[in-house]
């Protein structure tokens, strides 16, 4: 009895040491990470294409690549050496993050402009309804939905963070309010006004989408694929961009 008392014992001193020992590289990262920084939080961590690196996605910030031990990590992008060239195994990876939360937006919470015909693709524009190249656009949208490319508007004023000082955001919310949001939309940019709306509207949300999905300016095109396009792109390379890829 007395030895089998001490073989239990023993069996149980090493599951309770296996127990303490099996944290995951995943709860080593996030613990070292909360105890490094509680103000930051963590959105996903897996592992990446590297042998003992970890992909660390922050809420609100960028990616990061940690040790597995939890004592390291390192900021920048991620690149494969393959055969041919480079591989960009972040943006591969933001790519997919970003092709993934676009399609959960509905298309009451956006301004879309179909394509003629048959669609062949879709693009998001983060605009911004007093920039510039956002207008010369627009004036380029029936051309993109000729070619087959539907257009999805969400909002992204550039001095909403400026509060009761911004000028733009106002304007968008009555976009957004509009009956005819199209219309609305396309009066604003061609510098005509519009009245003035309030409603329950997505645009403070979309602008912080925006910035989750690395938007930094206007207009920003994501598309289908998780593509990121930053600027105006001429309606032609855009469609091409859209259907086909980069």
């Amino acid at each position: 009895m007395i030895q089998f008392l001490l073989r239990a014992g023993i069996l149980g001193a090493a599951l309770l040491a296996l127990s303490v020992q099996a944290a995951t590289p995943t709860e080593t990262i996030r613990q070292a990470f909360g105890k490094s920084r509680p103000d930051i939080q963590i959105e996903s961590v897996k592992a990446s294409d590297v042998q003992g690196l970890y992909e660390v996605r922050l809420k609100d910030g960028p990616t990061v690549y940690a040790t597995e031990d939890g004592k390291f990590f390192i900021t920048g992008d991620l690149y494969q050496l393959a055969p041919g060239g480079f591989v960009n195994i972040a943006e591969r990876e933001r790519e997919e993050f970003r092709k993934q939360r676009m399609a959960r937006v509905s298309n009451d919470e956006m301004i879309v402009f179909p394509a003629e015909g048959k669609t062949k693709s879709a693009i998001y524009v983060f605009t911004d309804v007093d920039c510039g190249y956002c207008r010369k656009l627009h004036n380029e949208v029936p051309e993109l939905n000729k070619l087959g490319v539907e257009v999805r508007y969400l909002a992204y004023p550039r001095d909403l963070p400026r509060g009761d000082q911004s000028r733009t955001t106002p304007k968008m919310v009555s976009v957004w309010c509009a009956k005819d949001r199209q219309d609305a939309l396309t009066k604003l940019k061609n510098n005509q006004s519009i009245p003035t709306a309030t409603c329950d509207n997505p645009v403070t949300d979309q602008y912080m989408l925006g910035g989750e999905m690395g938007v930094t300016g206007t207009p920003a095109i994501i598309t289908t694929r998780g593509e990121l396009v930053p600027g105006y792109m001429p309606a032609g390379d855009l469609a091409r961009v859209a259907i086909e890829g980069k």
